[in-house]
């Protein structure tokens, strides 16, 4: 360690609102093939929730400093980084993996056995400083605000690799994108729309669908006034969706499989309203449909959205900027589904 002292929002036990604690911890000291970051600021997931919470099964190494997606300024850099110096303006790569196996060497890193998030496996950058390895790195376009560049990589990553990788989404397609005000829903609609597809957002307000409509949705719907699987069938004259862009789990499971056409394909990330998704096999096999997990991408599909929001083709989604002294708060708009796009603080 450096024998210095930073501010950080720590976890050092599951719970509520108030285990996050805002603690002074040391400063830490980078490896060799690490970049010590003075961050600027901390993009909020809803992986900073489940950390929180805690996940029945799956272990956190606790303690640990909140956050996988940040923004700042490279302070120093260890002796074997050749891709960045003191000064430089960056954003970060919110997953690590060995860099040596065959999945790394191929290009799929995030199927590394040892693939980590920083903020969940690893220290991450609610914190004045955090130490990041050189691969991790990415330039900050200058145009680009601290607070824009830390709400874009894990969002608008998990969401590249689910509609392009996974589903493989095609140009003319329905798309149904449930929860359009999430960070990766937001992200999903601007994605699918970039794509040629045809988009049917999903969300809780009228306020939050006429955001998703900005973004490029064709098509919405209030899931807290209409049923969905009702309002796809009139809105696709019957026909169905190709794809499902599926991050909710078990709420929207049974909807999600029955809007789908014959040989369509649901592509999940995750599960917040709950795991236990049951659906009739026969379904499956009868219509033929593909059901694809999904988990992050690679740094390499990191780098191409980077290019697009580079050029404007999308862009990132910020709902509301807190100071870190509020994370709290900001886990509290979280839990409420009170946002459209992603909560962020500054450091």
């Amino acid at each position: 360690m450096t024998g210095r002292t930073m501010r950080a929002a720590v976890v050092r036990e599951h719970g509520g609102i108030d285990k996050v604690e805002l603690a002074d911890v040391p400063v830490p000291e980078p490896r060799a093939d690490q970049a010590l970051v003075r961050v600027k600021a901390a993009g909020l997931n809803h992986l900073d929730l489940w950390v929180r919470r805690g996940v029945p099964g799956h272990p956190f190494p606790l303690p640990m400093i909140l956050g996988c997606d940040f923004s700042g300024v490279v302070e120093s850099v260890g002796s074997a980084v050749r891709n960045a110096k003191p000064g430089d303006e960056v954003c970060v790569a919110p997953g690590f993996s060995c860099g040596t196996c065959a999945s790394c060497l191929s290009g799929a890193d995030n199927l590394c056995r040892h693939y980590g998030i920083y903020g969940e496996t690893r220290d991450g950058g609610c914190a004045e400083f955090a130490a990041v390895d050189a691969a991790n790195l990415l330039p900050k376009p200058p145009e680009m605000s601290f607070t824009d560049a830390a709400s874009w990589p894990l969002a608008f990553l998990t969401s590249w690799h689910m509609l392009v990788a996974r589903a493989a989404l095609r140009p003319g397609e329905w798309v149904l994108v449930h929860a359009a005000g999430s960070g990766v829903g937001s992200a999903a609609v601007q994605m699918a729309k970039l794509l040629g597809a045809r988009v049917l957002a999903t969300a809780s307000t009228d306020a939050k669908l006429a955001r998703a409509k900005e973004l490029g949705a064709d098509e919405c719907v209030n899931h807290a006034k209409e049923d969905v699987f009702q309002a796809v069938r009139r809105i696709t004259a019957k026909r169905g969706v190709d794809v499902v862009f599926e991050h909710t789990g078990a709420a929207t499971w049974e909807t999600s499989v029955k809007s789908l056409v014959r040989g369509g394909r649901l592509v999940t990330c995750g599960a917040t309203s709950g795991f236990d998704a049951k659906f009739d096999l026969r379904v499956l096999f009868f219509k033929q449909l593909s059901f694809l997990g999904s988990t992050m991408g690679s740094r390499a599909e990191l780098w191409t959205v980077l290019d697009l929001i580079r050029q404007g083709k999308l862009r990132p989604v910020v709902d509301r900027v807190l100071p870190l002294a509020e994370i709290r708060e900001a886990h509290r708009a979280m839990e409420a589904r009170e946002q459209f796009g992603k909560v962020v603080v500054t450091v």
